[in-house]
């Protein structure tokens, strides 16, 4: 590299490209070669300190590092490295790199600048943090996240020492802890970033923060007491929530996170390695490793949706009920434009209320939520179908009127339209004969609640045109779900496999066991909720009319169900099933502590399904069914999937 004097325009490294402007700042945008993300390797992290080393000499008037990507910022570190890992020294490796780089980063002799525009995610946010000052462009796509805790890890390049210290220790225990992200607005009131700007200005506005480099802001009294004095009664109170919501056992990084904060200001090499807070600790944790894998098969799923270029501006959902209403709130606020048909205005009326509701909390801006509300157009006429791109079928379960439907349908739509069911029991192969070309129908099995759980189920018949499937899966990224191709068979994957494990939910109480201690075993599991209260949110007569699609109409009912069902209590939606519910929430009693007898008793009928279905090829592979089962049920991610889980244990 040249002296400062004489540096020229541009030099060009293999994943970083450095510029020096009229007033001498510095400009470093990360380009990682060969991929379509920036994320940390080795060998960008060697780049980088390099560059940084040589900037440190030169002492330009200061730095602002940008991304060369349309994507994003950055994306954190490789995670592929992460899957390499085969000793404590190559863990305690990774994070030494970015511990030393980022440090490195902080002590510039001269004002750096994080200029975010897009997902700024793990390591990326720690490179912000080592920076002087945080520029946000005000864009719906910026984000900012600590994740790590995800992967069954810790933010070890200086996320755990620097956040509390920008944010303030609550904030920053938040977002530590859960993964949560942040948008650009909500990182300026925090404190995250020093400004968020429209796209139009963010290389000005960059460059006046570094050549005018004000003060950095001073941290609130209240949070440099909690940093300080009040650290352990942060901390207490902090664990006390923690451990209301997570197992020490089952998910000890959010554990190691705040112990590392509370006890060596996030060092993360002063914990000896036998502490459960030090890196090599949780390195070697079977979570670490399950949470690692299902990270994999997450991104598995995502690339299904690549495999064609299919992407649409309009859908219509007919059927405005709970399922309906919702698929298409989350497809309007993706950015599409939206027709939601049904019977009446009176009918639409109440999917409308949730949608705005939906787009109240989750955008958090009234302009853009307005802009989504009014890409949600109601369609009693239904002229909509004639013009989307993609149809989706959400009425009752009712063959004959699903037969009906798509016959009107077909005539009406597009030849290039998807036409898809969100069907959850009915084989496609019986809608499709009501079809002239049934190549054309997919389904697209979402899963309550629809804005909550990823997952999406693309079901191919057996007369189903493979590129429609693919079309299918394509569109669920679109609207950032998951899909996961599965074969025309009763329940699918998620379906088939809850209904044996609700079932024995069911016997277990009609047996006498108390409901609250039947759900106790499916949490000291690791289920996100037991089976009884998912039963209620979900509808017990729904739940009732899946069961004997599985199982014929023939197969008798628990007792427990039918007789709520016949009472009228059909669950939460009526406010009253197995639980009573207030507020949105069920009203429980004493659990007990369940036996490991009742947990084994409650899980294995759900275990044995998961293997069947992979035998009779309801899914590609074990790995697929883990990933759907994961993400579709909320299977204890700690454990893998259900049937990793099993390969581990030997059964």
């Amino acid at each position: 590299m040249k002296p400062m004097d004489d540096i020229s325009p541009v030099e060009q490294h293999k994943h970083f490209r450095l510029e020096t402007d009229r007033d001498g700042i510095a400009w470093l945008t990360f380009d990682r070669a060969g991929s379509s993300t920036n994320t940390f390797s080795a060998e960008v992290m060697q780049e980088l300190a390099a560059i940084l080393d040589e900037l440190a000499t030169r002492k330009p008037r200061g730095l602002v590092i940008r991304s060369g990507k349309s994507s994003g910022f950055i994306a954190g570190a490789d995670v592929e490295e992460f899957t390499r890992i085969e000793s404590t020294a190559d863990a305690l490796a990774i994070v030494r790199r970015g511990w030393d780089t980022f440090n490195k980063l902080a002590a510039m002799p001269f004002p750096t600048a994080a200029l975010v525009r897009g997902f700024c995610m793990g390591g990326g946010l720690e490179l912000a943090l080592a920076c002087r000052y945080r520029i946000a462009v005000d864009e719906p796509g910026t984000r900012f996240a600590l994740p790590e805790v995800m992967l069954g890890i810790l933010p070890g390049w200086g996320g755990v020492m620097r956040l509390p210290r920008v944010v303030g220790p609550q904030a920053a225990l938040d977002m530590m802890m859960t993964g949560r992200a942040v948008d650009a607005r909500r990182a300026k009131r925090m404190g995250l970033v020093d400004a968020s700007v429209p796209t139009r200005v963010m290389d000005n506005s960059a460059r006046m923060m570094v050549l005018e480099a004000p003060k950095p802001r001073e941290p609130a009294l209240k949070d440099r007491l909690m940093n300080g004095p009040l650290k352990p009664l942060v901390a207490r109170i902090a664990l006390r929530q923690l451990e209301k919501k997570a197992r020490r056992e089952h998910y000890p990084a959010p554990y190691a996170i705040l112990e590392l904060w509370l006890k060596h200001d996030g060092d993360p090499f002063a914990p000896p390695a036998g502490d459960p807070a030090s890196i090599a600790y949780l390195a070697q944790h079977p979570t670490t490793r399950s949470l690692i894998r299902i990270f994999g098969l997450q991104e598995r799923m995502k690339s299904l949706g690549k495999e064609s270029d299919f992407a649409a501006q309009r859908v219509h959902v007919v059927g405005a009920g709970t399922m309906g209403g919702d698929i298409a709130a989350v497809c309007a606020m993706r950015g599409l434009t939206v027709t939601l048909q049904d019977q009446s205005a009176e009918r639409l009326a109440p999917a409308m209320m949730r949608a705005a509701e939906l787009f109240r909390k989750r955008i958090r801006d009234r302009l853009r939520a307005r802009d989504a509300m009014d890409r949600l157009i109601p369609d009693v006429s239904g002229d909509g179908a004639r013009h989307a791109d993609v149809i989706i079928e959400a009425i009752f379960e009712n063959l004959e009127a699903k037969r009906e439907l798509f016959a009107r349908l077909e005539r009406i739509a597009r030849p290039t339209a998807i036409l898809a069911t969100n069907t959850s029991s009915l084989k496609l192969a019986d809608i499709g004969t009501a079809l002239a070309d049934p190549a054309r129908l997919v389904g697209l099995h979402f899963f309550n609640p629809v804005p909550q759980l990823q997952l999406v189920e693309v079901v191919a018949g057996e007369r189903t045109d493979p590129e429609w499937a693919r079309k299918g899966a394509a569109f669920v990224r679109q609207i950032d779900k998951l899909p996961l191709p599965v074969k025309d068979a009763p329940g699918f994957l998620v379906n088939r496999v809850l209904g044996p494990y609700l079932l024995q939910a069911f016997k277990l109480v009609d047996e006498g066991i108390a409901k609250e201690t039947v759900d106790a075993a499916a949490t000291r599991f690791g289920m996100p909720m037991g089976p009884i209260e998912l039963a209620d949110t979900v509808g017990l007569d729904i739940c009732a009319a899946a069961g004997k699609s599985l199982a014929g109409e023939g197969a008798a009912m628990p007792k427990s169900l039918s007789t709520l069902i016949d009472a009228g209590k059909l669950g939460k939606k009526s406010g009253e099933g197995f639980y009573r519910w207030v507020q949105g929430k069920p009203q429980k009693g004493p659990a007990g502590e369940p036996s490991e007898d009742l947990t084994n008793r409650l899980i294995e009928p759900y275990l044995a399904e998961a293997r069947k279905a992979v035998e009779e090829g309801i899914v590609a592979d074990a790995d697929l069914a883990d990933a759907g089962l994961v993400f579709g049920t909320g299977f204890a991610p700690f454990r893998g999937g259900p049937l990793h889980f099993m390969a581990q244990r030997g059964s």
